[in-house]
């Protein structure tokens, strides 16, 4: 009896056996763990539903424990055996059947029998029967098998599998999006959208009950757009403004005065709106140092991030980098992480008086020890990659990873990115465990 173990992965070609070569009772064994990816990418390559997007809670109420697989997972592990092992390559699949006996869940770790049960020489069809365990011995998947065995001997190089990153917005944008619609829409002055995709963002964000707009623009640019697109503004409130600089000063008025509660950023240039947000008369300075923050997420990080300030702010004094990095708590605590990790980014990991960047960052840690930046564990000076390889070693050990969403700059631009956030606003927030990086870029 010829038994294939799972050792036999590592051989670099793969080569069948014919069909004279097959007897009854030949077995193949092929061991695979699940993960939640797998999961997912079962789910976009079937188009059926992926349990990671249901209530977790509703699943484990009715009889299952965690967040269990398609059951045909395992009918595609019997096909790549089939395909790569008994008989393998040049085999005709002809049919199988299966019984599906317990549920499999992520992180489950099955094996896969396949046994020779009977051989046709004159259809050379081969009749296999197999079964998967789990980790526990249990038996989850049963059936069998139908195969045409190839006639001629085959052996092909083993080639490598393409890599496949997912990227699950649900579990990004989408959360963030869903909180964000049960506190109601705001009425958001939108500076300049004389373009395409800045009026169909507003018409999205509208859609999706996030957005009260008012548009800031000149009448006849915006409809000029609006015809061109084939985009429909019925219902939307307008302000005509001859041209961008105009329309900076009126949405920063609208604001001010407290008719809009935040700004989004049109077809305008970034110095432009900003240089009318800032202005000594725009009634919407306060003591702390404006400053700019990306909200990201990335396939490849296990968790959204800040990056700050990647924008506004050039060559920030050490007084304006503890503005910055103050800002960039705050909205981490809005998205709700109570006590944020600030990784201070630097050349180096070391405090060197001939690199002003580090004194800075070491600075910037003895003032959090002191009280004079609060909310958050401020670390530095750390180059990028060790500061990420850090977080990401904390994320895997973490039990509760953060899922919170990212921030398009497309969305609005709250006066709590630049001011310190309510309190209520805060309290509003879930808390996730502590777990965001908020790495400074640029000037520090």
């Amino acid at each position: 009896m010829n038994d294939t173990s799972p050792a036999s992965e590592a051989v670099d070609t793969l080569s069948n056996r014919t069909f004279d070569e097959i007897a009854i009772g030949d077995t193949a064994v092929v061991e695979r763990t699940l993960t939640a990816d797998d999961i997912r990418a079962f789910a976009l390559l079937s188009g059926a539903s992926d349990p990671f997007r249901q209530d977790a809670n509703k699943v484990t109420a009715a009889f299952l424990q965690g967040m269990v697989a398609h059951g045909m997972w395992g009918g595609a592990l019997l096909s790549a055996v089939v395909g790569t092992r008994l008989p393998g390559p040049g085999t005709t699949y002809l049919g199988e059947t299966l019984q599906f006996l317990s549920p499999v869940q992520s992180g489950d770790t099955l094996t896969l029998k396949v046994v020779v049960t009977a051989r046709d020489p004159v259809t050379r069809q081969i009749r296999l029967a197999w079964h998967c365990t789990n980790q526990n011995g249990d038996r989850v998947i049963e059936g069998s098998a139908n195969v045409i065995a190839p006639a001629e001997k085959v052996t092909l190089s083993r080639s490598a599998l393409p890599e496949v990153k997912l990227t699950i917005q649900s579990l990004g944008m989408g959360r963030l999006l869903d909180h964000a619609r049960l506190l109601g829409a705001i009425k958001v002055a939108i500076v300049h959208p004389c373009d395409e995709v800045s009026l169909s963002s507003v018409i999205e964000a509208r859609a999706a009950s996030l957005i009260d707009p008012v548009l800031v623009a000149p009448r006849a640019r915006l409809e000029s757009v609006v015809k061109s697109a084939g985009l429909d503004l019925s219902g939307m409130t307008f302000e005509d403004v001859p041209h961008s600089h105009a329309a900076a000063q009126r949405a920063v008025e609208l604001a001010s005065s407290g008719a809009v509660e935040a700004l989004m950023k049109g077809s305008l240039h970034t110095d432009e709106l900003m240089g009318a947000v800032v202005a000594s008369g725009s009634g919407l300075r306060t003591k702390r140092r404006a400053s700019h923050c990306f909200v990201m997420q990335t396939p490849a990080y296990p968790r959204p991030f800040i990056v700050t300030d990647a924008a506004v702010n050039i060559a920030p004094s050490l007084p304006e980098k503890v503005d910055i990095v103050q800002n960039a708590i705050d909205l981490a605590q809005v998205l709700g992480v109570k006590q944020p990790r600030v990784a201070i980014l630097a050349a180096v990991e070391t405090v060197s008086p001939r690199m002003p960047a580090t004194l800075d960052a070491a600075a910037l840690c003895k003032m959090a020890d002191r009280g004079q930046i609060t909310g958050g564990v401020v670390d530095g000076p750390l180059a990028f990659d060790n500061a990420v390889s850090s977080l990401r070693q904390r994320s895997r050990a973490s039990s509760r990873p953060w899922r919170a969403r990212p921030i398009s700059w497309s969305r609005p631009i709250s006066k709590a990115a630049t001011c310190s956030p309510s309190s209520s606003n805060i309290s509003e927030m879930p808390t996730p465990p502590a777990s965001l990086s908020v790495p400074r870029c640029r000037s520090f």
